[in-house]
């Protein structure tokens, strides 16, 4: 309802990730770079991480697109709550094998066959698992072990895990040392600085067909964006998208700082309640300290009982002399 008002073709701030509006900073390029060429030189295993929010799935949907223009065969899994054999048969139908009644050692035999066959044509096959954060360890070691699928100078099915920084955290286990030792490439995007922000935002409006996007978002308005975002994009893209509305609703041709505000106020960006693992972490250093305050406590008092006895020791021994 908008769009007119501000001369706009289509929304500029939608939350899905379509890769026409992708935004490529430096962090980002050298991302992309990496994807590309961990699946070009078939280089294993590829690991991008990223705080929520901040473009991963983006950036695997500009990956795909790529690959896709370059006959490049994927699988992409983007919810990894999966058992062991439902992950096997995903990856099999996604790449156009056939799974019913099929068992486990049926699926790998198939998938290394087909695997095997587009490697003999000189054609990469990839699996993208995005969300891998949430892979349990049964499933991780599943995944190293497809990489057991392989000629002696390449690997023939090349592997991206994409997630939150949990991902690194599951990777450090000793448990899955294998599996981190045969990561060949890793990634990380960082939120957006200030400018970035500016860039990014509008980047997109002009994509979305703005010619005056400085005056939609004067620097003002867009230093309160990255102040309430954080510099996340999808928190930018709430932000700007309830700001256009706003603006609209109240006929402003220029988005001021205190509309952010109030819409940030709104959608509650500075409440943020610690996990249950922060809440177990603090109820634990609570107890330590009064476990601590009490034996400090218990330790003076044996101190003070020390000293009046002592004390009366020695009032004693002078009495006597």
């Amino acid at each position: 309802m908008y769009k007119h008002f501000y001369n706009l073709q289509r929304n500029p701030f939608e939350i899905t990730p379509d890769p026409s509006f992708l935004f490529a900073t430096k962090a980002h390029n050298e991302a992309l770079a990496a994807l590309y060429y961990g699946v070009k030189r078939h280089k294993g295993f590829v690991v991008l991480t990223g705080e929520v929010g901040t473009g991963k799935t983006m950036l695997v949907r500009c990956l795909l697109k790529v690959l896709n223009q370059n006959n490049v065969a994927y699988a992409y899994v983007f919810n990894p709550r999966l058992e062991p054999m439902e992950f096997l048969q995903y990856i099999a139908g996604d790449l156009q094998l056939p799974t019913e009644g099929k068992s486990k050692s049926d699926l790998l035999l198939d998938l290394g066959g087909h695997l095997i066959a587009r490697h003999r044509k000189g054609l990469t096959t990839v699996l993208v698992v995005d969300e891998a954060h949430h892979l349990s360890a049964d499933l991780l070691e599943e995944v190293r072990l497809l990489t057991n699928l392989e000629t002696p100078e390449s690997k023939l099915l090349q592997i991206l895990l994409v997630g939150q920084p949990e991902l690194d955290a599951k990777l450090d286990c000793q448990d899955l040392r294998q599996l981190k030792q045969r990561i060949a490439l890793r990634s990380h995007l960082y939120a957006l600085d200030l400018d970035d922000t500016r860039g990014y935002i509008h980047h997109r409006l002009q994509e979305a067909g703005s010619k005056n996007a400085e005056q939609v978002f004067p620097m003002d308005t867009v230093a309160e964006v990255h102040r309430q975002s954080r510099g996340f994009p999808r928190l930018v893209n709430t932000l700007c998208e309830n700001a256009l509305i706003n603006g609209y609703a109240r006929q402003c041709e220029s988005i001021t700082p205190e509309i952010i505000e109030e819409i940030a106020g709104q959608f509650r960006l500075n409440v943020v309640h610690p996990s249950a693992a922060e809440q177990s972490t603090q109820s634990h250093s609570a107890e330590i300290e009064r476990a601590a305050k009490t034996l400090l406590n218990l330790f003076t008092n044996l101190r003070n009982a020390q000293e009046e006895a002592e004390l009366r020791m020695t009032a004693s021994t002078g009495a006597k002399h």
